[in-house]
């Protein structure tokens, strides 16, 4: 006797998240976490990495680190947003000041991280950046 199969649909597409992240180990760590929470990951060394490819249009949500080299990640959402991107973002800095902190909340980042920062954070900012 075969039992009737249940009804499955397609899979759920898994949330993309885009990580801007200069120091390479920082970044691969940061990589591997959050795509062991289950989240699509695409990760970029530098701000015109991420602009130079039009996969950033579909993401969920933005993790970048604020110094960037050639531009700081509040310009990087800035680019973004002028581009058409909408979705929530997370500033990561070791460097952070009054001034900063003013800029980024202006520019619409949802959360602001000290490094060095417990990874659990950073894990439910995300799940919440997502979710709102």
């Amino acid at each position: 006797m075969t039992l009737p199969s249940p009804h499955v649909g397609p899979p759920t597409p898994r949330p993309q998240v885009l990580l801007v992240e200069d120091d390479a180990s920082v970044r691969r760590s940061l990589q591997l976490m959050l795509e062991g929470e289950g989240y699509r990951v695409r990760a970029f060394s530098t701000a015109s990495a991420l602009l130079a490819d039009s996969s950033f249009a579909g993401a969920a949500c933005l993790v970048t680190d604020y110094r960037l080299g050639e531009q700081d990640g509040i310009s990087l959402l800035r680019s973004l947003r002028k581009a058409g991107w909408s979705g929530p973002a997370i500033l990561m800095t070791a460097f952070t000041s009054h001034t900063m902190i003013e800029r980024a909340m202006r520019e619409g980042f949802v959360q602001l991280f000290d490094k060095p920062f417990r990874p659990h954070l950073l894990i439910e900012a995300v799940a919440r950046a997502i979710a709102a």
